[in-house]
């Protein structure tokens, strides 16, 4: 093999004429009397690489095969890039096993997705699953950028916690030492310790959840995308915000992903800057006057959802709702109030169906945290390492997290929520 250092298959038409080094994995195999086909795929491309049957005959080159190729470029208008690679040289570097349970390049729609899962690398050589992980990278790289132009800064902390921040019923229970530790439900806590240095932060990572659902739209540990900013005078300063950042994101998506969000969905993802927001109360109402539902008080459930995205999609051509003010009984002790009638300063965002987000403006003086931990039966002492924090000089602030999986799902019409995670875990799924 020629010395010379190994190139990206999507430099390949720059090299007409000239010689070339390939690396990667044989996506398909033609091969006919004479000639044999390899189209070799690489993280940036496929390049369709010839040489003669004979040639190659004991090599027994099979699909997925991992193999270094070197060659002169030359033109070829039926190849997918224009230009073809004549191999000169070929090395196999690790051969694919022969009991494979499905090949890279077929169409994984009669694959189920536990095998999909249980395969995982194999699987991400498809073009089309391979796109989806594409596409989430690059939705959470316009989600940072968006914020920090914002003037936002990007926050880590930690996951291991000595308690929840928004009960303790769905709390994975580790042992740490000899105490009692738990994986964080949320980083909301530390968020707004965020605020109070940084005036505007936000975080990416992985939360956790033990609720014990077994659905298309749940997960056990999922990656969150959170916001928190101060200085805030309403809940509306939180939605503004998200609606500024989600439309950045989508016109971002548009631009650089137009030809694979077009096999997943017949629109371009919509501006967000006029998406309403309703009130609960009134939602209630509209689901009682169109639908006919009466069983709902505190919450909305998913057909609720999916009820009032239809109706926003039918008054403004966006599937997209805010609804503000849920009952302060149902959301965590830090929300602050909206009104005196029981309503809390907090939102959902509904979009094309499923509830992505959940934000609002929190309670940000001392004093009536601890009247809201006594409100609910209980001891402040118990979180006085956080409301210590508040000492120290609160904005008023507030803010929002968003659930990267369902987004992504959101975005591609993925219908479950596991084919938008490498490794899903579920109330039952914890391998690979």
């Amino acid at each position: 093999m020629d010395t010379r250092r190994r190139v990206f298959i999507e430099t390949i038409p720059a090299s007409i004429e000239g010689h070339v080094r390939l690396k990667g994995w044989v996506y398909r195999l033609r091969v006919l009397g004479k000639t044999t086909f390899v189209i070799l795929r690489d993280c940036s491309g496929e390049a369709q690489c010839v040489a003669a049957t004979e040639s190659l005959r004991d090599l027994h080159l099979k699909v997925e095969d991992t193999v270094e190729i070197y060659g002169p470029v030359r033109a070829e208008p039926r190849a997918r890039t224009g230009c073809e690679v004549a191999i000169a040289e070929i090395r196999v570097l690790h051969r694919a096993g022969h009991n494979l349970p499905f090949q890279s390049a077929a169409d994984l729609r009669s694959v189920g997705l536990e095998t999909q899962i249980q395969y995982r690398p194999l699987a991400l050589r498809n073009e089309a699953v391979g796109d989806i992980f594409r596409v989430q990278a690059a939705l959470l790289e316009s989600f940072r950028e968006a914020l920090s132009r914002r003037h936002f800064t990007e926050i880590i902390t930690s996951k291991i916690v000595g308690g929840g921040t928004e009960g303790g019923s769905n709390l994975f229970q580790i042992a740490y030492f000899d105490r009692v530790a738990y994986l964080a439900q949320s980083p909301q806590f530390y968020k707004e310790h965020g605020v109070a240095g940084f005036e505007r932060v936000y975080e990416t990572g992985h939360v956790y959840r033990a609720e014990p659902h077994a659905s298309s739209r749940h997960l056990t540990e999922y990656y969150s995308l959170d916001v928190e900013f101060g200085f805030i005078d309403g809940p509306e300063d939180v939605i503004q915000l998200e609606r500024e950042l989600l439309t950045d994101i989508f016109q971002d998506l548009n631009r650089e992903w137009a030809p694979v969000l077009g096999r997943y969905r017949q629109d371009a993802l919509p501006s967000m800057l006029d998406v309403p927001c309703w009130e609960f109360e009134a939602c209630l109402e509209i689901l009682r006057a169109e639908f006919g539902r009466t069983d709902l008080s505190d919450d909305l459930d998913p057909e609720a959802e999916r009820q009032l995205c239809e109706r926003a999609r039918r008054e403004t051509g966006v599937s997209a709702v805010f609804v503000l003010g849920f009952p302060v009984s149902a959301r965590p002790f830090y929300t602050a109030p909206r009104g005196a009638a029981g309503a809390a300063a907090s939102f959902d965002l509904l979009f094309q169906g499923m509830e992505i987000t959940t934000g609002g403006q929190r309670l940000h003086r001392r004093e009536d945290l601890e009247a809201a931990l006594r409100g609910r039966g209980i001891d402040p002492s118990n979180f006085e390492s956080h409301l210590a924090i508040f000492d120290l000089g609160m904005p008023p602030h507030g803010g929002f997290a968003i659930g990267l999986e369902r987004l992504t799902c959101q975005v591609l019409n993925l219908p479950n929520i596991r084919q938008a995670v490498l490794y899903p875990r579920d109330r039952y799924k914890l391998t690979p």
